[in-house]
């Protein structure tokens, strides 16, 4: 098989892939207040002036939950205003965290916001980043299953989206002082530790060909 044959092959094995990824759709309630929310967090800290809360997807951020179980962090994410005890991010807006997906330790997908849909799940990034939770925490580490699923979704998503950057959470840092960085107060930022270096490594060694970048 000649190289170019190859290439073809490889690359329609891809799509292919892409095509036959299984999303369970379960969306969060999309409402008229949390669009009014999400447009007013967009001005106020990422300097954008939209009528609606459409991104343009460049960033795809890799998370874990800390616990629980996809019921459980879809109710807390179904819901419109942050909860009380979460003051530092409540002082900057009471729009509720959430993600576009979250993925079960048995490596399902399930989309809870239209990618092109603003989420609150990394200060900096939100107007151009797809968040991705998983089921799982630092005393919980995330599965081989979920490895599998975080790589096909994220090589599904590079097909439908301008996609540049795969990044953990806790590299998010890194774009401060990049162009990509929106946050109109300096001062709001949050050290994190998820979804960790051993399941970043392992999910970037799987779409190595993409050739996603890190940083900025």
């Amino acid at each position: 098989m000649t190289k170019l044959l190859q290439i073809l092959f490889l690359s329609s094995c891809f799509l292919l892939q892409a095509q036959n990824i299984k999303i369970i759709q379960k969306p969060i309630d999309y409402s008229k207040e949390k669009i009014k929310l999400s447009v007013d967090y967009m001005k106020e800290h990422h300097g954008l002036n939209q009528k609606t809360p459409k991104i343009t997807p460049k960033i795809i951020v890799l998370h874990y939950t800390a616990g629980g179980t996809v019921e459980s962090n879809f109710r807390y994410f179904n819901n419109l205003h942050l909860e009380n005890q979460r003051s530092t991010l409540k002082k900057q807006s009471s729009l509720n965290v959430s993600s576009h997906f979250i993925i079960d330790r048995d490596g399902t997908i399930y989309q809870l916001v239209d990618p092109e849909l603003f989420a609150r799940h990394t200060i900096g990034l939100n107007y151009c980043a797809i968040g991705v939770e998983n089921i799982g925490s630092k005393a919980q580490p995330l599965t081989d299953k979920q490895v599998e699923a975080n790589a096909e979704l994220v090589r599904y998503l590079t097909k439908k989206y301008p996609i540049e950057y795969l990044i953990g959470h806790s590299e998010y840092g890194v774009f401060r002082n990049s162009k990509l960085w929106k946050e109109s107060d300096p001062k709001y930022f949050t050290g994190k530790a998820d979804p960790g270096d051993d399941f970043m490594k392992k999910v970037r060694a799987k779409v190595t060909d993409l050739k996603l970048k890190s940083q900025p």
